[in-house]
């Protein structure tokens, strides 16, 4: 649990003073003491100062996850807002690509636990090592030198400090520029490679399905190796829910020892707002109680735990609720009636079809399984 705020420098100095965040996005203030502090806009730097203040690089390696608000002004819109909220989980101090994988398998896990991963593409590329990204800085920078005049005034200044950042560019005519732009995969040195083939070959062994987008990039100098996005088109425009990459260079950066690490962050509100669209598909089961008892109270409990979304019918006659049930676009009924329920049974109807069946509520999982 980091602080909601920290010293403006531990953001400044990882995120780019020419990056968007720390240029237009964070919200920082003075202090009584004069000190200047910003409420974070992303917890990786967080995380990292932690370690470097807790003295905890003494304990490598170590696994963190965290949960918590995040900030950023820029203007809200679907699924962004100024006060958000992240997951995320980092791993310091493993150099091999066997962290990468961890990590990345752990982020496919979670979203295949909440029902999401048939709808998400998971995309990596490699951003090499130093002599990798260094050979192909000059490159890019040969390349966009060529279009100067044509490149966006931030995007000027960028190519002066850091290049890699341009490629991040959301200004329309610096986008057609670098659509043609030299990719940082083909200037991959053969230990480069090698790391990248290991990270796909353990991600291919562990069933995770990856996409090669050599397109997707990071714009800072401590990022290295694997870069990823877990991606959906659910949300319109604004498809990636979970990110990361390794960031062997960031703790060094900040003034500590030099430490390897990967992690990933991702946001609640999108993954909330995707949930919302995967439960409008997944139909509902209505279980419509005709009398007293709790008997309508447990067949919920158990359907909701066995894994399906019910509605539950508190009031009205039989065909208020079964409007209602209709409202709620429901797959099928669950009718208990004082005689079915005398037999330890219910009736189960096809909403859609009107063909119903009387059904042990013993059976009663099983029976509704064609309905998920």
């Amino acid at each position: 649990m980091t602080p909601v705020f920290e010293f403006t420098e531990v953001f400044a100095r990882t995120l780019g003073e020419t990056s968007d965040v720390v240029s237009k996005e964070m919200y920082t203030f003075t202090d009584r003491g004069g000190e200047s502090l910003t409420l974070r806009p992303e917890n990786t730097a967080g995380v990292a100062r932690a370690l470097i203040s807790g003295g905890l690089t003494q304990s490598l390696p170590l696994k963190f996850f965290y949960r918590g608000p995040m900030f950023r002004y820029e203007r809200p819109q679907k699924g962004r807002l100024r006060q958000f909220h992240q997951i995320g989980v980092e791993l310091l101090g493993v150099e091999g690509p066997q962290a990468d994988i961890e990590v990345i398998a752990v982020g496919w896990h979670i979203l295949e636990k909440l029902g999401l991963s048939e709808h998400i593409t998971v995309e990596i590329n490699s951003l090499g090592d130093t002599e990798s990204r260094n050979a192909y800085r000059a490159a890019l920078v040969e390349y966009l030198s060529g279009f100067k005049d044509k490149l966006s005034a931030d995007s000027r200044e960028r190519l002066e400090r850091n290049p890699l950042r341009v490629l991040d560019s959301k200004d329309e005519g610096d986008k057609a520029i670098v659509a043609n732009a030299p990719l940082l995969i083909d200037y991959l040195n053969p230990a480069s490679k090698e790391f990248f083939e290991k990270v796909q070959a353990g991600l291919a062994l562990l069933g995770v399905p990856v996409k090669v987008n050599p397109k997707l990039v990071r714009g800072l100098d401590y990022y290295s190796h694997t870069a990823f996005e877990f991606i959906t088109s659910a949300l319109g425009a604004q498809g990636t829910v979970m990110a990361g990459g390794r960031y062997d260079g960031l703790v060094g950066q900040m003034g500590g020892p030099a430490t390897p690490g990967i992690g990933w962050a991702a946001g609640v509100e999108r993954l909330s707002m995707l949930l919302g669209e995967i439960e409008a598909l997944r139909r509902p089961i209505a279980v419509i109680p005709m009398g007293e008892g709790d008997a309508a109270l447990l067949v919920s409990h158990k359907l909701r735990h066995a894994g399906f979304s019910v509605e539950l019918g508190y009031s009205g006659n039989m065909k208020k609720r079964l409007m209602r049930a209709n409202k709620a676009n429901a797959r099928a009924a669950v009718i208990l009636g004082e005689d079915e329920l005398s037999r330890q049974a219910a009736t189960v109807r096809d909403l859609d079809s009107g063909e119903q069946e009387e059904v042990p509520l013993s059976d009663l999982e099983v029976r509704l399984a064609k309905y998920r």
